[in-house]
């Protein structure tokens, strides 16, 4: 189903016209009365005319909406659709035809439920609820609950994201999906689950995240620029037949779940200690390398293989040592 506009007349004008009409209305029927207690004739036809119209000539006004800056109503006649009606105004439009909006009663965790004044319940003068029939097309933020979801290596993360999105084809929103927030609530979910599937939370030897078949360095934590846009991406295939468009995704929170996150803090900082260790050692290795050469080329010291070998030892020892080095002074030979 596509949507239609429907071409809505001027409010202002009717609503001014049906008044004036009801006053004459009353008029008639005031004169039609006086003159059928004189007994003139001419009183009956006046009297049914007045009474006819003050009876059924309200109905005229149930025809009038008012619509907000980016606001839409979609409209039904007898349950056929007739079209949208948009922009902002004062308009006239058939008063037998229904509003329908099947999400008006939901409320998620999103800006439209919070800042919109269409989608609040309202009273009327009997003191009842009304949900107000209005679809927002602003552009809106869904923020969904964070989720468990095991990733590519099997590690339990916790994840959210928020959704901005917006009603792109109110018909297929309306009658194309029953209610489409959770229909789009649910396909976040289900699209979040997909893609956090195919990467590790941290970058991971042999695993393959785009799909070609050849390892890479993709992961949630290092990569989210990339997951927001495959989740939008997938979001978006999913929610089209709503006739919803998604704008923008993005990760809002990203943790280890709460019962491996102590084990993979240990990994990651004896990681950090390997890591440091490895750039110790290889700044060591290059000072001693630098110290035997400036004692051969300069002449400063003649060493056998077994003397070098003894001061590797040594400027290692002192070089890579956690605590300062307490040296010990041979005043005696070297032999």
């Amino acid at each position: 189903m596509q949507e239609k506009m429907i071409k809505a007349k001027n409010g202002m004008a009717v609503l001014i016209l049906n008044i004036l009409a009801m006053i004459i209305a009353f008029v008639l029927l005031i004169a039609g009365g006086c003159m059928m207690e004189e007994g003139a004739p001419a009183g009956v036809p006046l009297f049914a005319v007045g009474i006819i119209w003050v009876c059924f000539g309200w109905i005229l006004f149930l025809g009038l909406k008012v619509l907000k800056p980016q606001e839409a109503l979609v409209l039904t006649l007898f349950g056929k659709y007739v079209g949208t009606l948009k922009g902002e105004g004062f308009y006239f439009v058939n008063p037998f035809v229904t509003a329908v909006n099947p999400a008006a009663k939901t409320s998620l965790r999103q800006s439209g439920d919070v800042n919109s004044a269409a989608e609040l319940p309202v009273r009327n003068a009997n003191g009842q609820t009304q949900i107000s029939k209005v679809i927002s097309l602003k552009v809106m933020t869904l923020n969904n609950n964070k989720q468990k979801i095991n990733d590519c290596l099997g590690n339990p993360v916790e994840i959210g994201i928020a959704v901005i999105w917006r009603v792109a084809d109110t018909a297929k929103a309306v009658f194309a999906v029953d209610n489409f927030k959770e229909f789009l609530s649910l396909q976040c979910d289900a699209a979040l689950r997909n893609i956090v599937r195919i990467y590790p939370y941290d970058v991971a030897q042999n695993v393959d995240t785009t799909g070609d078949g050849e390892p890479d360095e993709g992961s949630l934590r290092g990569s989210s620029e990339i997951v927001a846009q495959r989740i939008k991406d997938e979001i978006q295939a999913r929610v089209q037949q709503a006739g919803l468009e998604i704008l923008e995704a993005r990760i809002t929170y990203l943790a280890y779940a709460p019962e491996i996150a102590a084990v993979m803090l240990q990994r990651q900082q004896a990681s950090a200690v390997v890591d440091a260790r490895k750039m110790i050692v290889d700044g060591a290795v290059g000072m001693v390398e630098m110290a035997l050469n400036r004692l051969n080329d300069g002449g400063i010291v003649e060493l056998d293989e077994e003397r070098k070998a003894a001061m590797v030892s040594n400027l290692l020892v002192v070089l890579c040592g956690n605590k300062d080095a307490q040296p010990i002074v041979n005043s005696g030979s070297l032999y």
